[in-house]
């Protein structure tokens, strides 16, 4: 073989790497799981530094739709337990300063949401992922009358109750108990939840269903 043509498949190389799609680079992003916020968030190491990553293309119920939170954050606590080793394929980085990304722990964890009916294809930020995917997984678990498809025709979405949570005004203009709480005031990351459900919405300030993220 000529010195000619190793030049030649060297540089094909070299120009392959550089043009290869930024989501398969993604992929390959290891990061450790250092806890679940809710259904389709978590806290996870990466490069020695802590990240939040808000699942990609669902959306899990809010915290205060009792019971399907609860059970979506159980849910997303075993597929991915502390110290589990994850890859991130990273979409995009949110308003809130999160990561979105599909995560994969042997199986695509996201999909995996929507086939077993913990969360719904979120339609509006679904053209970044497998759209026709996690909408056939969502028709699949609402056939089935998985998790939050046990309602017919499925729950409230949750995009519909933060929406109502943010326009509901308590009518003498005061909080529940008359008293507003300050994160800082607050004991534990469980109470600022115990408030949330009770009804101090404005603690949890960017309408992820999660109150006083900072006590976690």
């Amino acid at each position: 073989m000529s010195n000619s043509w190793l030049a030649s498949l060297s540089l094909l190389g070299i120009l392959v790497s550089l043009h290869m799609p930024m989501a398969l680079q993604a992929q390959t992003d290891r990061a450790t799981v250092l806890s679940i916020g809710d259904g389709d968030t978590i806290r996870v190491r990466q490069a020695g530094k802590a990240l939040t990553v808000r699942l990609a293309c669902i959306d899990a119920p809010e915290t205060a739709q009792s019971p399907y939170g609860q059970q979506a954050r159980m849910y997303l606590q075993q597929r991915l337990p502390i110290g589990r080793e994850v890859s991130l394929d990273i979409k995009t980085t949110d308003r809130y300063g999160r990561s979105v990304a599909e995560v994969f722990s042997g199986v695509n964890i996201n999909l995996a949401l929507v086939e077993d009916g913990q969360a719904f294809a979120y339609r509006q930020y679904l053209s970044g992922c497998d759209a026709k995917a996690y909408l056939e997984a969502e028709e699949r678990a609402s056939r089935a009358r998985l998790g939050v498809w046990q309602v017919p025709g499925g729950i409230t979405r949750p995009w519909d109750s933060r929406r109502g949570r943010r326009s509901a005004v308590i009518p003498d203009g005061t909080t529940p108990g008359g008293r507003r709480y300050r994160c800082s005031e607050i004991s534990s990351y469980a109470k600022a939840q115990e408030l949330l459900r009770q009804g101090h919405s404005y603690l949890d300030g960017n309408g992820d269903g999660e109150a006083c993220a900072s006590l976690r």
